[in-house]
């Protein structure tokens, strides 16, 4: 088995299922681990999903579609993972305590060259690498949602990064088709750090009845020709994680992330976004929103 086209991600969840369909539609063998069966399924019908609507779209072919699905391999834990990949990307809740396990559980069972990314948005690099015996090949590669149709990576260098680690983190993140930056950490790094702030304060203005939530979207959509709206996005990314990530950029960066007291009411009352059926929209169990569904202002 060739290390330079065998992968393995740690994390059925909304972004793992799309990193793994992005390396197992490229010619990479992917084995998608969680510990829980429901997800990995979830995750594989996901990706069938993907791939059909590539054919019936005309991007790919059948052969193509049916190549890719017999490359990715599912697997409640690493230890029936290939010894010999090449990479092992953790997609894990943005907890540092999980994702310091994955680091070291994935030491233990990989050699020395592979590489391990985490795809955090937010989290310390530098910390989540502090438990490897070998830091220099941690690295961070953040993946956008949707990945499948998102072009950016951002390549995230801990203080013990090598650069031979940074330079294969490139390479792989080339081999999908995908642009990468190179980003220095800082919380939040460049990406997540702008985009907590846009959410956040979107959420403000919703909160204090400047305008609906569907006009908060289109205007966001239609003057600045973004793809999606601040509070369409959070309910894409889910509010929890979200929060999490506010949070941490609240302790790290000062009051000006201090999390809006609407986003913190909707965690607690279980309206995640899409993958709850409910946030500040509401979706059907195809995850197609409904229309007119949208919190009120207050």
């Amino acid at each position: 088995m060739n290390p330079e086209k065998t992968v393995v991600v740690v994390g059925a969840g909304l972004m793992g299922r799309g990193i793994a369909h992005a390396f197992a539609a490229t010619g990479h063998t992917v084995t998608l681990v969680d510990t829980q069966a429901q997800a990995l399924e979830r995750a594989r019908q996901t990706i069938e999903k993907i791939l059909a609507d590539g054919v019936r779209l005309g991007k790919s072919s059948q052969d193509d579609a049916s190549a890719a699905l017999a490359r990715l391999h599912s697997s409640s834990g690493l230890d029936a993972a290939p010894e010999h990949a090449g990479l092992v990307i953790e997609t894990a809740t943005e907890k540092m305590d999980i994702k310091q396990a994955i680091v070291r559980e994935a030491e233990s069972r990989f050699g020395d060259d592979t590489v391990i990314a985490t795809n955090t948005s937010a989290l310390s690099i530098t910390e989540i690498a502090s438990v490897a015996r070998l830091p220099g090949r941690v690295i961070g590669m953040h993946f956008f949602n949707p990945v499948h149709k998102m072009k950016l990576v951002e390549i995230v260098r801990g203080l013990e990064t090598s650069a031979q680690t940074v330079a294969k983190a490139r390479q792989w993140s080339d081999a999908i088709g995908k642009t990468s930056i190179e980003v220095n950490e800082a919380p939040g790094f460049t990406t997540s750090r702008i985009s907590a702030l846009l959410g956040n304060e979107a959420m403000y203005m919703l909160a204090e009845g400047v305008a609906s939530a569907e006009d908060i979207d289109t205007s966001l959509r239609m003057a600045f020709n973004h793809p999606m709206g601040p509070l369409e996005l959070g309910d894409l990314t889910g509010w929890d994680t979200r929060l999490s990530v506010l949070q941490y950029l609240h302790q790290t960066l000062g009051e000006k992330f201090r999390p809006c007291p609407l986003i913190i009411k909707l965690v607690k009352s279980g309206r995640h976004g899409r993958k709850t059926g409910r946030g500040i929209y509401e979706y059907d169990d195809k995850g197609v929103r409904i229309p007119n569904s949208g919190v009120r202002p207050f």
